[in-house]
């Protein structure tokens, strides 16, 4: 096989794993930022939750209302910290994604680089022979002009 006939696919291989990486790096990126509303809720919760200043009157409905605000930033980190599981899923996929298509592309270029060493090889023993026929001649012409 000629080992030019593998550039395509190689070129292919590459053009893919060129794109998954900027997939992956795609979902780094959403990955972090779902990570940073998980902290920025968990935040929000704690300066929320901080008791009341001294001294400020507090009504049960306000302490109601605060209450069930709490329940509310509660189901919202519970449901980004699924959002961040989510994330990492998808991110674990694309790094998967991404290995083995570079793997794909490293298996094809030892192929080409095994089959150009093959052809280098033919290349040299024809070489070769080319000078070994032209040794031979030239040690025979050598023999003939020799006088006995």
């Amino acid at each position: 096989m000629n080992s030019k006939r593998l550039d395509p696919l190689i070129r292919r291989a590459e053009s893919r794993e060129d794109a998954l990486a900027k997939e992956l790096a795609q979902k780094v990126q959403a990955h972090q930022q779902q990570e940073r509303r998980l902290e920025d809720l968990h935040r929000f919760r704690n300066e929320y939750e901080a008791p009341p200043v001294p001294g400020s009157a507090v009504s049960p409905s306000l302490l109601q209302n605060r209450a069930a605000f709490l329940a509310k930033i509660d189901d919202a980190v519970v449901t980004q910290t699924k959002q961040v599981g989510s994330s990492e899923e998808a991110l674990a996929i694309e790094r998967t994604r991404l290995l083995l298509a570079s793997r794909d592309k490293l298996v094809l270029e030892k192929l080409a680089a095994s089959y150009r060493a093959a052809e280098r090889k033919v290349e040299d023993k024809r070489e070769q022979s080319v000078l070994d026929d032209l040794g031979a001649r030239t040690h025979g012409q050598r023999k003939k002009e020799e006088p006995r």
